[in-house]
């Protein structure tokens, strides 16, 4: 690329500030929404995948959401303890635990549906604008994972 942006320290010059930004305001305006079912917005991750195929592994999930197990464990024990989830080990592999919803936590799918129609009308974009922006994140995501972590040089004495 030769058009590319000049490195500069200014905070409004930071993509990785907007993206922050963003992301604050995203998760901000959903945290009253999950309130009212009961459930903060990394379960609410956890369940969209389980709405999407139940019974997914602990490995299969933390993979999809890029967390280890030391922090998806304790969000599956509250959402266990919730009623919203079980954990089982696989009869087929004993070190591989399933995760399947309950009634309750199949229960909370219509009214999450609403919650993603808020944060859709929020957003006020065409299907179009949708579309590029979760590309163009998508392909930060992958640019920024595939690059190698690069020291930063040492400051001048």
């Amino acid at each position: 690329m030769t058009d590319t942006p000049s490195p500069s320290v200014a905070l409004d010059d930071q993509l990785c500030f907007a993206l922050y930004a963003a992301s604050r305001a995203v998760t901000a305006r959903y945290r009253p929404m999950l309130d009212q079912l009961g459930i903060t917005y990394p379960q609410y991750l956890v369940l969209m995948l389980l709405w999407e195929e139940d019974g997914q592994t602990v490995g299969q999930l933390g993979s999809r959401l890029a967390l280890d197990s030391g922090t998806l464990s304790p969000l599956l024990k509250r959402l266990t303890a919730a009623g919203l989830v079980t954990r089982h080990r696989r009869a087929d592999d004993e070190r591989s635990v399933s995760i399947r919803l309950t009634e309750a936590g199949r229960n909370l799918k219509a009214p999450a549906c609403k919650v993603s129609a808020a944060m859709i009308d929020a957003l006020d974009m065409d299907r179009s604008e949708f579309a590029a922006l979760q590309k163009q994140l998508r392909i930060v995501t992958e640019r920024v994972n595939a690059t190698e972590v690069v020291a930063a040089p040492e400051p001048a004495a």
